[in-house]
């Protein structure tokens, strides 16, 4: 008796078109996206476009936002790559409806309001408050490393630098000569386009100059910060101006160190030491998490490779964001400062901040030099404190490791902060979008 199968007729149309709706299940993270950026304030989308009249018809902003946010929230960052699932995936022909931009115009779009992109990460998160998925009784805050869009082999450092400049600058006066030449070298040389030959060493010239520029920019800005001046002769100074015991400073005022790189394709970024092991040029991405269900209620972002500091910034972003302080946060070693503590020790936001890897106490702090560190580490070895702190990890860690593990999102799109920071809130709303679907 011959098998029977259910009935399998590739070659055959459909006789009536059916909704696209019905090849995606009830509960998909593409329905909740969409019904989610349909009530959102998307008015600073249509401004754009406000002025175009009629024969100016470009695609849908919901239609685009919610192409790319569900892109995100999928691992699906490439514009190419996104062009290509509107045509070949259910859930982006879903949120597209019969619309299939192209990749040149997707990532106009994302380039050309990746400001507002990044504003809706604040929407959302209000938006996950009303539904009671944010407490704001304890937040966590942690920094991750992700790679700059720029390699690390298109770095240089000042002292490769100085080489560099002295070194085209000889090749460059030697051309010259050798232009001056030019007849005797067409009879005793080979050809040679001296001034293409001279434009190229130019540009490249230029480029050194312009990276050698901002680090001695960026040094005397540090150096300034510590008290320095440009007549101080390296010798340490008391406000007054009279000199200081002490060995005197290593470089004159506003000089790098040799060691000090720059990034020719992203100059914003640094070089960073990876949790892997390695160096990259990338920028430290800082997240506060809400206990309640690991909604990241405030996205940083900065260029200095340590966390000391960013405490003040991420505790203001979240009550920018959400309309109030947290009763506590929680933080490690890395965030330890006495200056961060006594900036925020009359905050009604209480802080649990470790003094040690892993929370375990510091011996040895100076109480009168120190007194907030002091304190903290006195309530660090309470029975509250502890309870307290082992709680960090599992609130803020699990988001960062979603974000490169779950996402894939591991490395920048753009370049320069202010473009990297927009995206950094991009990618975390996705993330809080995928977790709120299934809450």
């Amino acid at each position: 008796m011959p098998t029977s199968y259910l009935p399998y007729t590739p070659g055959q149309s459909l006789l009536l078109p059916p909704s696209v709706d019905e090849w995606l299940p009830e509960g998909h993270l593409a329905y909740f996206i969409g019904d989610t950026v349909d009530a959102l304030d998307l008015s600073a989308f249509y401004a754009r476009y406000a002025a175009g009249g009629p024969r100016n018809q470009p695609f849908h902003p919901a239609m685009m936002v919610k192409v790319l946010l569900y892109g995100y929230a999928t691992a699906v960052f490439s514009s190419r790559k996104l062009a290509k699932k509107l045509h070949e995936d259910v859930a982006f022909r879903v949120l597209g409806a019969g619309n299939f931009p192209a990749h040149r115009t997707l990532s106009d779009f994302r380039a050309l309001h990746l400001a507002e992109l990044s504003a809706l990460f604040v929407q959302v998160v209000k938006l996950a408050c009303a539904c009671g998925l944010v407490k704001l009784g304890t937040i966590a805050v942690d920094g991750t490393k992700v790679k700059a869009n720029a390699s690390r082999h298109k770095a240089m450092s000042y002292q490769r630098m100085v080489q560099a400049e002295a070194e085209l600058k000889a090749q460059i006066d030697a051309l010259l000569e050798r232009a001056r030449q030019v007849d005797d070298a067409e009879r005793t040389e080979p050809e040679l386009d001296i001034p293409a030959e001279m434009a190229r060493r130019e540009a490249r010239l230029a480029v050194i100059e312009a990276a050698k520029e901002r680090l001695e920019t960026r040094q005397r800005e540090a150096d300034a910060a510590r008290g320095r001046s440009p007549d101080d002769e390296r010798c340490p100074r008391h406000p007054d101006g009279s000199p200081k015991r002490g060995g005197k400073y290593k470089r004159d005022f506003g000089v790098p160190a040799d060691s000090d790189q720059e990034s020719f394709t992203d100059p914003d970024s640094r070089i960073m030491k990876q949790a892997g092991g390695g160096f990259e040029q990338s920028y430290n991405a800082q997240t506060a998490v809400d206990a309640q269900r690991q909604i990241i209620v405030a996205a940083e972002l900065t260029d200095n490779a340590a966390d000391s500091g960013q405490l003040p910034a991420l505790i203001e972003a979240v009550e920018r964001n959400v309309g109030s302080l947290p009763a506590q946060a929680l933080a490690d070693a890395g965030y330890r400062s006495e200056a961060v503590l006594e900036y925020l020790a009359n905050s009604p936001c209480e802080l649990i901040v470790a003094l040690g890897r892993e929370g375990k106490e510091h011996a040895g702090i100076d109480a009168g030099q120190y007194p907030h560190t002091a304190a903290m580490a006195v309530r660090l070895q309470t029975d509250a404190g502890k309870a307290a702190y082992r709680r960090r990890k599992a609130i803020v860690e699990p988001p960062n490791g979603w974000i490169k593990a779950v996402l894939g999102f591991r490395q920048f799109s753009f370049r320069g902060i202010e473009k990297v920071r927009a995206e950094w809130k991009l990618v975390c709303m996705a993330l809080n979008l995928r977790r709120m679907a299934y809450l």
